[in-house]
Order: C-alpha cells, then structure tokens, then sequence
C-alpha cells in the first residue's frame, strides 16, 4: 500500500513538473488581456498578475514603473501579428483561447511560434523605448550618447529614441523564462531567445532619420537630427518577410546551438527567424494544436493566394451570401475647414468557408 501511494506521489510530481515545463515564455502576453495596469502602485501587487514566472515578478517589483508599457507591447504585439496574418488560414486569433495563441505556440516549435516570440520582444522594446523618449519613466530618457556634428554635415539634437534600454529591458523581461547558460538551454529554449533577438533587432536595424531645418524662410541652413524608432507596423511587415523566408533547424548538442535541417542551406543570421518543427494545416480545429480551422472564414473567390477561397477552405467549397454595406461617400470639403460626407448602402457578395 506504502509502495502504491509512492509510486502516484512520484507520477503526480512528475507531471505536475513537466506541466510546468510546457508553460511557454508567451504567457506573460496575457497582460495584453488586461485594460489597464495603473492599479499596479505597489510592488505587492506584481505577485497578481497572471502568466509571469518568478523572475519576471522580480523585475516587475523592481520596475513597477514600466509594467504598463510592457502591456502595451503585448497588446501592439498581437494587434499587429492578427494584421500581418489576417489573410492567413493560421490568423493569429485569440478568440476563446484562455492560452491565447494555443499549442501551436506554446507547444509547437513552428514557423507561428517564432513570430509571435519575435514580435512580442519586438512590441515591449517598441513601448518601452517609446515610453521612455516621451518622459513617462523616471529611469530612462533620451539618448544623450548620440551628439555632436554628423559626417553628413547635421548636428545630432532632440530626443533620439533610447532603443538601447528599450532592447535591454524587453531582453531581462522576455526572454526571463530561456535565461541561463546556452548549454544547459532546452533546444526550443535556444531558438525562443534567437527569434526573441530577431524581434528586438528588427527595431534596432531600422531606426528612422528624424531631422529638422533652422534658417531664414526655411533655407535649412542649419539641420539637426535625431534616431527615432521605426513605426511598429514596418516591424511587423519586416518580421512577416522573416516569417516567410524562416529557416528550418535541428539541434547540435555537442555544439550546443542550432544549424539548418537542410545542410545545402546557408546557415541562418542574427536577423533571421528559425523553427523546429512543421506547421499543422489549420484546417480543422484541433484541440491538441489549438487551430480555430477556417470553417466560416471570409475568402477571396478571385484569389489565387492563400487567402482565396480554394486554399482558404482547404477545397471543402463556400458559400456566398449578398450582404448590406453602409459607408461614406460623396465626400465634399467646405471652407473652413470640414469635410462633409454622405452615407451611402451598397451590395456586396461575401464568401465563406464551408
């Protein structure tokens, strides 16, 4: 009887254990699920939130300060990732999903799992960085290393975006839960933190020229410039060109790092995005992947792409349906200064998946 009830305590631990380890480092997204962290005054008040895992409750009661804009990057993350993937079977939904994306990321090694680990680092260093430049944080500001006269001839002046806390902070907060040495990393541990840097760099690869003249009448004799961070629908759209053009790893354990499964591929760069394991079709739903399928999914009857309605509805057909379209129209300018418009009722035909 002792011997029985040994053997359930060691199996309940132990799945108890391995439950923990298939939480993923995007739990700490359902914060985007929240309206508002202003509440948050106090460092106790870290231990309430959901989805973070001891460390990043640490950093949370050391940073209280900056736990609304790492909401706001969860938030921006996922806006962005359900516009970037919108015309997709796999559309980046969160609907009726307490774990937000599923399996297919937080089980799943998949090309979707490395996009939603780059645009999420993405999206806190974005709002961090941003935050900061804007003077709503006391422990960071401008970037006052980047000064003096250009080799084009500007002077460096203004608040340049402090992309390096930005990146610093996302790195610590992020990739809290694949933090340790690289040797002692689970495989998909190593590739969250590569995709997770990728995201970050995206940001930090394409910072913008803002510049400004000074002079008599607009002359620009004298221009002064400064760094600011790219708007974050242009991360998206380089991190979807990343998503497309991702490359296909297998793990080296005595190299303790990854290396394209195709040995007659180059090897990936910093800049790129690596997965694991094979996309499932997102046809159907499944509860084990967490696809929602694309059963009633809105299609495209003239598209040959994927979102036409023969790829869409993985050749189970559709049906089109007449329906009422209300918008402004006839839109007329009056001095000064409106713009007046009509609204008009059109029918339009919608597809949808069977």
């Amino acid at each position: 009887m002792k011997q029985s009830r040994w053997i359930c305590l060691v199996f309940g631990l132990t799945v108890f254990y391995i439950s923990l380890l298939s939480v993923d480092a995007v739990r700490w997204m359902a914060l985007a699920q929240m309206s508002s962290l202003a509440h948050i005054s106090d460092e106790e008040n870290c231990d309430k939130l959901d989805g973070l895992v001891k460390r990043q409750r640490r950093l949370c009661r050391r940073n209280v300060e900056l736990m609304d804009s790492v909401r706001v990057g969860a938030l921006m993350a996922i806006e962005e990732c359900q516009a970037q993937f919108q015309k997709r079977r796999w559309n980046c939904s969160t609907e009726n999903n307490k774990k937000l994306f599923g399996n297919v990321i937080l089980k799943q090694g998949t090309r979707e799992a490395a996009f939603v680990h780059s645009i999420s680092a993405a999206g806190v260093a974005h709002a961090v960085t941003r935050a900061c430049s804007s003077g709503q944080l006391t422990k960071c500001g401008c970037d006052r290393t980047v000064r003096g006269r250009s080799q084009e001839g500007f002077e460096w002046s203004g608040c340049s975006d402090n992309i390096a806390y930005g990146n610093a902070f996302s790195q610590v907060f992020v990739d809290a839960r694949e933090s340790g040495k690289k040797k002692r990393l689970k495989p998909r541990s190593i590739m969250n933190r590569h995709n997770n840097a990728a995201g970050r760099r995206a940001i930090r690869d394409n910072m913008r020229l803002d510049c400004k003249c000074h002079g008599v009448s607009g002359s620009c004799e004298l221009r002064t410039c400064w760094r600011a961070i790219p708007i974050f629908s242009d991360v998206g759209a380089i991190l979807k060109e990343k998503f497309d053009g991702a490359t296909e790893v297998k793990h080296v354990p005595s190299r303790h790092e990854l290396v394209p499964l195709n040995s007659q591929f180059k090897p990936h760069t910093d800049q790129d995005l690596v997965y694991m394991e094979a996309s499932p079709d997102f046809c159907e739903a499944d509860r084990k992947t967490g696809s929602l399928g694309t059963h009633g999914r809105l299609c495209n009857k003239n598209s040959k792409a994927i979102d036409g309605c023969d790829l869409m509805c993985c050749g189970r057909g559709f049906v089109t349906r007449q329906v009422k379209v209300v918008e402004r129209c006839k839109c007329k300018f009056h001095w000064c200064c409106s713009v007046r418009c009509k609204t008009c009722e059109r029918i339009v035909d919608e597809h949808r998946c069977l």
